[in-house]
């Protein structure tokens, strides 16, 4: 059942912190405190807040004194599909099953990649596999800034994605031109865990747009996905982005949650991402049952 505003701050299940809010908490792979924890997010001109780890992290994982401490209205994207909290959103993650001799036989793709590899014959690739914990966020700009301006990525939002990897490998291929342009720059998380590899993100040259580079790079990370022994390359929320059809075999629920005052502009917007991503009789619902 879904509660109220007041009822989600009031309630039993949602402990009031017992130490100061300017602490620093870690949960699975996140760290945060109560300046950095939520992102600014607008609708049109509507303020709402996400957190830091939106936009370039696989799976979020939320606490009791995280929604507690979390301004609202508060959505949090990605839980993990094992987590007790959130309940399935319209969007899905698409993932790539590399590792599965079926997807590279498939005579579609065998054609289409076939053709992509000869469109791109002349570039150069460098692969290198990077702990995360030596990356900084000035590191991580330089890699993708260009790519962080043009979808609006935060500040903060590069900055949840260097404390999310800390612990990580980061999978980094870059692309040459003979010319020594740089075609592209492909960056993902290694999840040994879940067997999977999740693209973060992927910043090409639009000078070399004609070569698909976008494309492109999905088939450099699955193959080498397959060529590492993981199982899955993760594409990411796939509903706007038609292009990562050719790849996509299966798909992963995506479970989120919104908290809100059910009044909020944000609410009573009926395009705003509480009614394009939820259903209304789930704002405020923290489990997944029940």
């Amino acid at each position: 059942m879904s509660m109220s505003f007041l009822e989600i701050l009031a309630c039993p299940e949602i402990e009031p912190l017992h130490v100061a809010e300017s602490a620093k908490h870690f949960l699975g792979n996140q760290s945060w405190d109560a300046d950095n924890l939520c992102v600014e997010s607008y609708h049109a001109e509507t303020l709402y807040y996400t957190t830091r780890w939106d936009a370039l992290c696989p799976y979020v994982d939320v606490s009791p004194s995280m929604l507690k401490m979390a301004k609202r209205p508060f959505i949090v994207y990605a839980v993990p599909p094992e987590s007790p909290y959130g309940v399935p959103i319209n969007d899905k993650y698409g993932l790539v099953h590399a590792g599965s001799p079926d997807f590279w036989t498939d005579p579609r793709r065998q054609r289409k990649f076939k053709e992509l590899e000869k469109l791109c014959k002349d570039f150069v690739t460098t692969t290198t596999v990077v702990p995360g914990n030596h990356f900084t966020s000035k590191d991580v700009y330089a890699l993708g800034g260009e790519h962080f301006a043009n979808y609006y990525i935060h500040d903060q939002e590069v900055e949840g994605f260097v404390d999310y990897i800390r612990d990580l490998d980061v999978l980094l291929i870059q692309v040459h031109a003979s010319n020594g342009d740089l075609v592209l720059t492909d960056v993902s998380i290694l999840l040994p865990q879940r067997q999977q590899v999740y693209g973060s993100f992927c910043q090409w040259n639009r000078e070399y747009k004609n070569k698909s580079p976008g494309i492109y790079a999905c088939l450099l990370a699955s193959r080498w996905t397959a060529e590492n022994g993981y199982k899955y390359y993760n594409l990411g929320p796939v509903d706007d982005y038609s292009y990562k059809a050719l790849f996509v075999t299966d798909f992963e629920p995506i479970f989120a949650l919104a908290l809100t005052d059910e009044n909020h502009p944000l609410a009573l917007d009926s395009s705003s991402p509480l009614h394009t991503d939820f259903k209304p009789e789930v704002w405020n619902r923290i489990h997944r049952h029940g």
